[in-house]
């Protein structure tokens, strides 16, 4: 009975629109931000916060951006890992090339120079859709990796590509721990997923949302579709761009082209369709179950006590973690944020049965 609407009267369109509309909701999320800001920099350890939570929150980020071009408006894409580089790159150059430019500027800036690029790469969407288009945004991809391994003026004269930051300063506040780099993380993922929640819920994302279930339909109602999907592009590339350049500065601190292969674009669409398509918590319950998972399970073994070498402990991971993937998406087609959904569902109605 905890979890009941009786009583929440809306008396102001302000209250009806609101992003929770119910108490409960409201008090959860509040609850659990001060957690993840206040909490867990107490209780988590550094190995923690690096191989785990850092990379979960700067990959929830990409995956948020990705859900608005796929999810929310239906236009395919294989190149976001291009994207990521892209703002990586961006954002290193900004800070060799401008001397004291402020670090959340140069991320920024990067993510604009991104959507540049995804604009350019989304004009394809206006005449090809489907197969066709993921072969044109996988363009991209191949793109990307040709022109930071060969283009020098990119990766400032480096013969591999391979590129490095000394250290991360914002307004005089030197970002050297773990716990650090998880508050400078954490805040930009607040800040962009709470963009992205009013964005779909604007009129923006509902002309998305049209172009997604029937362009044709969309485009009688008075919705362009050149608008429609290229604003889907910039957004979706500019979300993906700041996401590149916290991989790259917070997380890797060197890296090179490989760090941005397909692979990893791969990885952001598979965390979209398990976490699922459409849904803001479908992105980070996907880059959950991605990051996480993987390292828990190469624990198993340990915590059974069994002795096993390296790569038969890599390969039973693998096959687990696939295994994994199929039953979920068998179970749940439309992602693990759908079982959040008929949940919540149930507890608004518990405990009578209909």
């Amino acid at each position: 009975m905890l979890y009941r609407e009786n009583g929440q009267f809306k008396n102001t369109y302000h209250a009806d629109q609101q992003i929770f509309p119910i108490l409960q909701d409201r008090v959860v999320v509040v609850a659990f931000l001060a957690f993840a800001f206040i909490g867990v920099p107490l209780l988590a350890s550094d190995y923690l916060f690096l191989s785990m939570i850092i990379p979960f929150l700067i990959l929830s980020l990409a995956a948020i951006g990705l859900n608005l071009l796929v999810g929310y408006c239906g236009q395919i894409s294989l190149g976001t890992a291009a994207f990521m580089a892209v703002g990586a790159y961006a954002a290193y150059n900004l800070v060799v090339r401008i001397p004291g430019i402020n670090l959340i500027l140069a991320f920024l800036l990067a993510g604009g120079v991104s959507m540049v690029v995804g604009v350019l790469f989304g004009i394809p969407s206006l005449r090809i859709r489907g197969l066709y288009l993921a072969v044109a945004t996988l363009a991209a991809q191949f793109f990307a990796d040709w022109a930071f391994s060969r283009i020098k003026w990119l990766t400032n004269d480096s013969t591999s590509g391979s590129v490095s930051v000394a250290t991360l300063e914002i307004f005089g506040w030197r970002v050297d721990t773990p716990v650090e780099k998880y508050l400078l993380c954490l805040g930009f993922v607040a800040v962009f997923a709470l963009m992205a929640k009013n964005l779909v819920r604007g009129h923006l994302g509902r002309s998305w949302m049209a172009i997604r279930d029937m362009d044709v339909a969309a485009e009688v109602i008075g919705i362009r579709p050149m608008y429609a999907k290229l604003s889907a592009f910039a957004l979706s590339s500019f979300f993906v761009g700041v996401a590149g350049a916290l991989w790259a500065f917070v997380h890797l601190g060197s890296w090179e082209p490989l760090a941005f292969d397909i692979n990893r674009s791969l990885n952001l669409l598979f965390m979209i369709i398990i976490g699922g398509l459409g849904s803001i918590l479908g992105s980070f319950l996907g880059a959950a179950f991605i990051v996480v998972l993987p390292i828990l399970l190469s624990q198993v073994p340990q915590w059974f006590g069994l002795s096993m070498s390296v790569a038969t402990a890599a390969h039973l991971e693998a096959m687990i973690f696939g295994a994994l993937i199929v039953f979920f998406l068998i179970v749940e087609p439309h992602g693990l944020a759908r079982l959040w959904s008929t949940a919540k569902e149930k507890m608004r109605l518990w405990p009578f049965p209909h």
